[in-house]
Formats: C-alpha cells, structure tokens, sequence
C-alpha cells in the first residue's frame, strides 16, 4: 500500500469503550492518519427519532448502559485527546430510527430480531464509509473482534484469534468489496491484552465493562418497548402443543421467542419449550425439547464473501451469536437466499437471527434465516 496520506487516512468508530480506544491507538502507533468518530444515537433520557408512523406512538429512550450513552462520548473524546487525534460526533439519531423500526416489526412479525448486526450493515459500515469518502479517508476502523486477511482468494473476514469474543458473526452483512476498506486492529489479541495495552497506553478506559444489552433496550424487556410503540400489535392469542390442543392463553406473542423455556405460562407436568410463532394467527406453539430440533434453514437476503455455489458444500454454521459453529453445508437456492443442512439437528433455530457459514474460521456467507428445516 501506498503510504500518501489520502491513503493513510482512517475513519475510526470509537464507542468510548476499550476495545475501540485500542484499535484507535495501534493505528495511530503505526502511522496511520487518525480522525475519530462517536456515533450519536441518542443520549440518556433522549427520545430517539423513528421513521414511521407505527414508532411514533410511544418513547424510546437511550439507556446508561449501552454503546452510545454521553458517557461514553465523553470517554471516547478523552481517549481521542489522549492520543491528540481529531474528534468528531457524527449525529445518526435519525438514522438510528431505522434500526428500531426493524426491531419492532421483526417482533411484530413473530421473528426474533438482531438489531446490533443491523447496525453493523447500515451505519458502522454503512453510513460511516460515506463520512469517511467526504473527508478524504481511504478506510473504516473499529473494534470488533474479527480479522481481515488476504487470501489466495482475495481479501476475506476471518474470526478473531480470541474464540471466546469472537463478532465475525455481526460482521457478515459486510459487503464483499468493502473488506479492502475495513480495519480491525484488535482482532489477533485477547480481551486480556486488550485491557493490558490499554493500561500501558495510559488510556482512561482500559477497566471500562463491556457493554451487555442492546442500547435501546436497557431493561431488557423487549416486548415491553413493542408494546409501547406499537400498543395495537400486542392482541390475546392462544398457546397450544403440537397436536393443536389449545393449552392456553397469551397476552402477545411478541412475549416470545423460539427455544424459551421460562414464562411460558402453562405447565403440563413436564419442561415445554416454545417451538413456534404465527404472528398471523397469533399463535404459540409449545412442546417438548425434541420439538425444537431442526434439519437445517432457509436464509435470505444473503450475502456472500466467496463466489456462490449451487451444490452443497461442507461449513461449519452458526444460528445465533453466542452459538458455537456445527458442522454443515451450505449452497446457494437463488441470487438471495441459501441452504444451510446440519450434519446434526439443531435446537432453537428461529427466523429473523442471521445463520453465517464458514471455512474453517474464514466466513463464506450468511443470511437471516426465514425458516427452519424440520425432521418429516
């Protein structure tokens, strides 16, 4: 690479954490021409701004605890000062709304959404590659824990060298000929050398926790912030097994998600698991845990960082973030969809989280799955 300074010039998304404030500070040790940026989606307290009509109808609000409070700005504005790089707040209130119409009508539509990756798609590597064009910079850095590698191939996202924080599976939605563009610094080091060389460095977050919960959802409580935006959605409904024997009632199936155990509402006599969601009967299907098993899945809006295949090929897949990769094969059913088989039946897999396959720890591809594949 060349080393003019347009080419050096890198857009870093500093969150105020450690993982971010790292990144930033091993670009800037290694000669890279540093202009930070916090994303503003709201503050605590702010109402956050929705597009449509349906999320105007309740308050959401920024939570102390998420990625995106003013606490951390200010800490990603000392750590910017610490490394005497530029630092901007890029205002995505508005845009942000986006991410929580998607969330509202993923429940709404009885899937179980993953707004973080959502996130990742529109705005981290979305609307933050267009800053970064405006101000000259050749590339976008974070802190996730992934990697970009070159292959024999071409330039591929790989999971990080610490299997434990690993967010290749966030990344996937990443275009294919953006990864030239991307940087992940942190990726070849544990969240112990993280916090280490954060010490070192005299960053001021270098013991910051993690943060845990989606930042428009402090409280956890999901079907509440539905309720609350779209109050006319939550209707009673019926829980029944699989028989269809109705075993009782529901106050929204947006209480819901597939592979719950607790709160069901019904007992039997032995553990029930939530094995199905019809948003359009409004019905809960419960049963016992061999009911959840599934085949495979049917995934769309795909996107591939290898050329697609149509016959099935062996991968490893993932069904949800904190899941561990099982051995698969994938192939490509059209232009946007792909089939993923399980060498073993899998538990839980529910439409609306992102299934991601891989090459030994390089990803090939990944989809948000619309349906699962279960046993005739």
């Amino acid at each position: 690479m060349s080393s003019t300074k347009h080419q050096r010039k890198v857009l870093v998304a500093m969150s105020g954490g450690v993982d971010s404030s790292v990144a930033a500070a091993l670009l800037a040790r290694d000669g890279w021409d540093i202009v930070g940026c916090f994303m503003r989606l709201g503050t605590p307290g702010d109402e956050l701004e929705a597009e449509s009509a349906s999320s105007g109808t309740g308050e959401l609000r920024i939570g102390h605890r998420g990625c995106c409070s003013i606490t951390d700005a200010a800490d990603a504005r000392r750590v910017a000062g610490r490394l005497d790089v530029p630092f901007y707040v890029c205002n995505f209130k508005k845009d942000f709304g986006r991410i929580i119409d998607y969330f509202v009508a993923e429940y709404n539509d009885g899937r179980t959404p993953n707004p973080c990756v959502r996130c990742n798609d529109w705005l981290k590597f979305g609307k933050l590659h267009e800053y970064a064009r405006q101000i000259g910079a050749s590339h976008v850095a974070s802190g996730h824990h992934a990697r970009i590698v070159e292959t024999s191939g071409g330039t591929r996202l790989r999971m990080a060298a610490d299997p434990g924080k690993d967010q290749s599976y966030v990344l996937f939605g990443a275009p294919r000929e953006r990864l030239d563009e991307m940087l992940l610094p942190i990726g070849d080091y544990t969240k112990d050398d993280i916090r280490s060389m954060a010490q070192e460095m005299g960053l001021p977050v270098y013991n910051k926790p993690d943060s845990q919960e989606i930042c428009f959802v402090p409280d956890d409580d999901y079907a509440g912030l539905v309720e609350r935006t779209t109050p006319d959605a939550m209707q009673e409904g019926v829980i029944q097994d699989v028989e269809g024997n109705q075993l009782g009632t529901h106050d929204g199936h947006q209480h819901f998600t597939v592979g719950q155990r607790r709160g069901i509402g019904v007992s039997i006599g032995l553990p029930l698991y939530v094995v199905n969601k019809d948003a359009a009967s409004n019905t809960i299907t419960v049963g016992p845990r061999e009911s959840l098993a599934a085949e495979g899945c049917i995934a769309g809006e795909t996107n591939w960082h290898v050329d697609p295949w149509d016959a099935f090929t062996p991968c490893t897949a993932k069904i949800r973030y904190n899941a561990q990769p099982v051995p698969a094969q994938v192939r490509a059913c059209d232009e946007d969809h792909i089939e993923v088989r399980f060498d073993e039946p899998q538990d839980a897999v529910a439409p609306g989280q992102a299934v991601v396959c891989y090459e030994d720890d390089l990803v090939i591809c990944g989809g948000w799955i619309q349906q699962a594949v279960t046993r005739p």
